[in-house]
């Protein structure tokens, strides 16, 4: 896909400020049954075609609306991911600003997932 410039722009500002984890580290955490939540913040027709398993669906267009209900505590630790790395970034960049101090960003989203040929869901 062929990313605007503008969006390329507010994207690499806000990953100046975010943490991210490739897609092997992302994997080595599950593998580990590590605690956290992986969220999926894509659009829920992309949720409904295929998602990381053990993920959770939290739409980017809501995420800043809901996370408070679903995730009261601001230390929760939170994995987001998208298609490419992009809309997770600027999630991430968000739920920073509103006082979330555990949050990350997954690199090279679900397309590098299904690269790696990790496994895919759906519901």
């Amino acid at each position: 896909m062929q990313h605007s410039p503008r969006f390329l722009n507010i994207v690499q500002d806000a990953k100046k400020r975010i943490r991210e984890l490739s897609v092997d580290q992302v994997k080595e955490k599950l593998d580990r049954e590590e605690q956290f939540h992986l969220l999926d913040v894509r659009e829920e027709s992309e949720w409904a075609k295929e998602h990381i398993a053990g993920a959770e669906y939290l739409g980017k267009g809501v995420i800043e609306r809901d996370i408070e209900k679903r995730f009261p505590d601001p230390n929760t630790e939170l994995v987001l991911y998208c298609g490419g790395g992009f809309r997770s970034a600027l999630a991430a960049d968000n739920l920073q600003k509103m006082g979330y101090t555990n949050v990350y960003s997954m690199d090279g989203g679900i397309r590098g997932w299904r690269e790696k040929g990790y496994p895919l869901a759906k519901d």
